[in-house]
């Protein structure tokens, strides 16, 4: 914990000048707010004396002089640390964005959506607080009690005594509140994530949801949640609401107490009234910083253990990394070969003891049951994971000696659940080229081409705005079959040397798939190419074909090879010729 707030005060530290400009415009605040109670007394004096009216307009003229100077000073103060603290949170938030997007896969499946939605916005926003009300306040507590108890000392020490008495009842109330505070807090930030998450999980999956029509259930379960947000933080503000009236209340007796004392002393002639005046406003003066300190000590409680959880998403190392020295893929990549590859996810056995070599330009097919390894296969290839054993390499490079980016950008992926943004379908099928705003203006040609290829062309021109149409979130408004072609499109876009298709005809008919196939075959000749699929129809036209099972390479062979071996790959055959000759005759 003790080096988190060092971390957090390296990012102010960048704005260090204006901080250090909104330490003057605090400083001259409070001088001009503390010298305003001394005007005052000087003018009150001059009045009850009643022998120099000039002498009170003087003062009179330069008390409202300071009220006009300590106004403007005040907005300054304002604008210089609370946009202190904008900037703050904006340069914190680019930075956990962009160490997100280092993250290997691992972490997201490890991590809930909910939580990190609700670090980078609830708790960056308690981060945003802590920094600009915690410098702003905090400043003026540490520079204006010392400031306000040294110039009341000056004037009359029995007087100031009577308001610092009450310090000692502040300390003692703080100490037991702040470990309060910062567990409850804790507590309901941890609940907000929960809920946060609830609602991102309702609203990606309500079409299941309405499928089953437990809409209902839904809103009691989300009801719940929010029934125990709202438990938590009433007992959070059970802790933190007392402060206030409590300060208010010792307001009111150190201003009791201050009556008492002063009013014998300017009976007995000993002060004069003005002099209680001014310790009147200075009273008055400190019963915001004594009210804020409460205030003051929540924000940062609460902005430390915000922070506590950001640094967490900061704190994170990727497994998937670059070597320190990352190598370059050569301009024509090699064979492919993993050499004794196994992949543990916690206790599980996913992947075992993979011995498998890609000859350079050979399209390869992959099939094997549900959960067998095949996309963890893939996923180490493009590292998206790394092997928990033995070693992959491409061109006699090991994987993990090579640039992350370097290889990623020379593999195409169309993965087995397509995920769209929402954006034009254009932009969507350019993803993986130059970043423009109009993919059909600077990419038009290539957009096209592989809308062709994928069979969605004939399609698109029944769109509102064609290529130009935007789509709903994860591509909602197109159907299964349309969003597959359009991540083999996104996919052949880039012209990839490693061509990766993850069951990508699972939602497409046969005869979409045929056509597909009769555009697609020929630009698998040009380059390395692994399909994984479950239909005899598409692993037919591989080169070569492995069945996996269990983790392990169970069959290997050609689609001839492989039917005339009993095992998996002749079964699926059959049943899938069977399944056919039914619809023919149905």
């Amino acid at each position: 914990m003790s080096s988190a707030p060092q971390r957090l005060w390296r990012y102010v530290w960048t704005y260090r000048g204006h901080a250090a400009l909104g330490a003057v415009c605090v400083a001259a605040y409070l001088a001009g707010s503390l010298a305003g109670p001394i005007v005052l007394r000087h003018a009150i004096d001059a009045l009850h004396a009643g022998d120099n009216p000039r002498r009170f307009a003087e003062w009179l003229a330069l008390f409202l002089a300071l009220a006009v100077s300590v106004f403007g000073v005040s907005i300054a103060m304002r604008r210089k640390l609370l946009g202190l603290a904008n900037r703050v949170e904006h340069d914190i938030r680019r930075d956990v964005f962009a160490h997100l997007t280092t993250l290997d896969l691992a972490y997201y499946q490890r991590e809930r959506t909910g939580d990190l939605m609700t670090k980078m916005t609830s708790d960056l926003g308690a981060v945003r607080e802590m920094i600009g009300q915690g410098l702003l306040q905090g400043s003026r507590m540490l520079i204006g009690f010392p400031l306000a108890f040294g110039i009341m000392f000056a004037t009359n020490a029995t007087l100031a005594l009577v308001v610092v008495a009450l310090l000692p009842v502040i300390s003692l109330l703080f100490f037991f509140l702040i470990r309060l505070i910062r567990k409850y807090y804790d507590l309901s930030q941890e609940q907000f994530s929960t809920i946060t998450n609830f609602a991102q999980e309702t609203f990606a999956g309500i079409r299941t949801i309405k499928g089953f029509g437990i809409e209902p259930r839904r809103r009691a379960q989300f009801d719940a949640l929010n029934r125990e947000f709202i438990r938590r933080n009433m007992t959070l503000t059970r802790v933190e609401e007392p402060v206030w009236p409590f300060m208010m209340f010792l307001y009111w007796v150190g201003a009791v107490l201050l009556l008492l004392f002063a009013g014998r002393q300017i009976i007995d002639g000993r002060i004069s009234l003005g002099m209680y005046v001014q310790f009147q406003q200075h009273l008055l003066f400190l019963q915001w910083p004594m009210l804020a300190l409460g205030w003051t000590i929540n924000l940062f409680q609460r902005g430390r253990t915000s922070w506590s959880r950001i640094r967490t998403i900061l704190d994170a190392q990727p497994a998937v990394r670059d070597a320190p020295a990352p190598r370059a893929l050569p301009p024509g990549l090699g064979d492919i070969e993993f050499r004794g590859v196994s992949l543990r996810i916690g206790e599980r056995t996913v992947l075992d003891r993979i011995d498998l070599r890609i000859p350079r330009g050979q399209c390869l097919g992959i099939t094997g049951p549900t959960g067998s390894g095949k996309t963890m296969l893939i996923s180490l290839l493009a590292r998206l994971l790394d092997p928990s054993d033995g070693e992959l390499r491409i061109g006699g490079i090991p994987l993990r000696a090579l640039s992350v980016t370097d290889l990623r950008r020379r593999i195409g992926l169309a993965p087995q659940e397509p995920f769209l943004f929402s954006d034009t379908l254009a932009n969507n099928l350019a993803y993986g080229l130059a970043p423009v705003d109009d993919a059909m203006s600077a990419h038009e040609a290539q957009v096209l081409r592989v809308a062709e290829i994928a069979r969605l062309s004939d399609e698109v021109l029944r769109f509102p705005q064609q290529y130009r149409t935007l789509l709903g979130e994860r591509g909602v408004t197109l159907s299964g079959g349309q969003r597959q072609r359009a991540a083999i499109a996104r996919a052949l876009a880039r012209e990839p040397d490693i061509l990766i298709l993850d069951d990508v005809f699972s939602a497409v008919d046969t005869q979409t798939e045929a056509r597909i196939l009769e555009r697609l075959l020929p630009l698998l000749r040009n380059r390395t190419a692994l399909l994984i699929s479950h239909r005899v129809s598409t692993l037919r036209h591989a080169d070569r074909i492995i069945v996996l099972d269990r983790g392990r390479i169970a069959q290997d062979g050609s689609h001839a090879e492989l039917i005339a071996r009993p095992g998996y790959y002749r079964d699926l055959d059959d049943i899938q010729r069977l399944e056919a000759r039914l619809e023919e005759t149905a």
